[in-house]
């Protein structure tokens, strides 16, 4: 916790007052800047939105969403977890995918006993050194810790928008992997134990295992390819989607032009959901793949996932796909796929 400066007394000096005059008339051109980006990013684009126009198909990634949450809660070492990997190796399979485990040991935060993680990794043109991560988490969390109903909160949590809509939109985003025409090579990479977490305020349970492992790897044994960036994508499932650019994300200098280039091809499309303002701090797993492996990774998230009472679905019972929307979750694929076809 920062203190207060002590005070102390000085003579007046206009030096001061200056300073403070040309602080505050920075910071005044900051927020006059970011309300001019807030009206740039929501101008009307030639020929507006044209949802025929999305080559992804909101009801089928609806499907996977429903197909997804039907295992269950889908907790790191559990049988939840093995069923949806086996699921999403057939899916990508099948679409002429490499589909591969990156496996690692973890402490259980409950039992102390070592158990069986995987990060679950998916190649597409395999054969290409300049590649592209796309990721997102797929474990969910063990209980709903932000149940508004106490007698609730031990409940199972489905994570359908947190845990689930990433999962989603790449399986999707999969059946038009073949006709993508890219510079690079993509990888799909889904993150285990990004949060293994039974207790966070007083064991204070890690979060991202899996993103950690995968970073360190990819530092400590470098492959023959290299990642020039990264887009991790959470919690894009919201009915009422608002994409803010996230305040790391933007902060990193090797990361803001990423930012920048996506929310601009958003704009182009007209996809108004991704609103130009920096907003929200996130703890995710693209710190990891940014500060450790050193691949310029951003976050796409829509952290407000507001009920229509004003309260969250986030890390609640009520976090299932009914809550969800298969169109948001098409409309990030959308951006994220006409971005990958563009980008130098």
């Amino acid at each position: 916790m920062n203190t207060p400066p002590t005070k102390l007394n000085r003579p007046f000096r206009w030096s001061t007052v200056v300073g403070l005059t040309c602080l505050a008339l920075a910071i005044g051109v900051f927020l006059w800047g970011e309300s001019i980006q807030l009206a740039w990013s929501q101008r009307t684009v030639a020929g507006g939105f044209d949802a025929s126009k999305i080559p992804l198909q909101s009801e089928r990634t609806f499907g996977y969403l429903k197909e997804v949450c039907a295992i269950g809660p889908r907790i790191s070492a559990t049988e939840g977890m093995l069923k949806q990997q086996d699921l999403l190796k057939k899916h990508f399979e099948k679409l002429g995918a490499k589909v591969s485990l990156q496996e690692f040991d973890a402490r259980h935060p409950e039992t102390g006993q070592r158990v069986r993680l995987a990060n679950q990794i998916v190649e597409w043109n395999p054969e290409k050194r300049e590649r592209i991560v796309l990721c997102c988490h797929y474990d969910t969390r063990p209980y709903p810790d932000r149940e508004p109903d106490p007698s609730k909160r031990r409940a199972p949590f489905i994570g359908a928008n947190d845990g689930g809509s990433g999962v989603a939109m790449l399986m999707e985003l999969g059946n038009h992997m073949a006709e993508l025409r890219s510079k690079y090579g993509v990888d799909f990479v889904f993150f285990d134990g990004e949060e293994l977490v039974y207790d966070d305020q007083v064991r204070r349970d890690p979060y991202f295992l899996g993103s950690e492992h995968f970073a360190r790897e990819y530092a400590a044994h470098p492959p023959a390819h290299k990642y020039r960036w990264g887009v991790l994508v959470d919690m894009i499932g919201d009915k009422n989607l608002t994409m803010y650019r996230e305040v790391n994300s933007m902060a990193w200098p090797d990361t803001r032009p990423l930012v920048l280039d996506l929310w601009k091809t958003a704009a182009s499309l007209g996809v108004k959901e991704f609103v130009n303002v920096t907003r929200h701090e996130i703890r995710d797993d693209h710190l990891a793949l940014r500060n450790i492996a050193k691949i310029p990774t951003c976050d796409i998230i829509d952290f407000e996932y507001p009920t229509a009472r004003g309260d969250s679905y986030w890390h609640t019972t009520r976090d299932v796909p009914e809550n969800c929307s298969g169109e948001s979750i098409c409309k990030v694929g959308y951006v994220i796929s006409e971005w990958l076809k563009r980008v130098k």
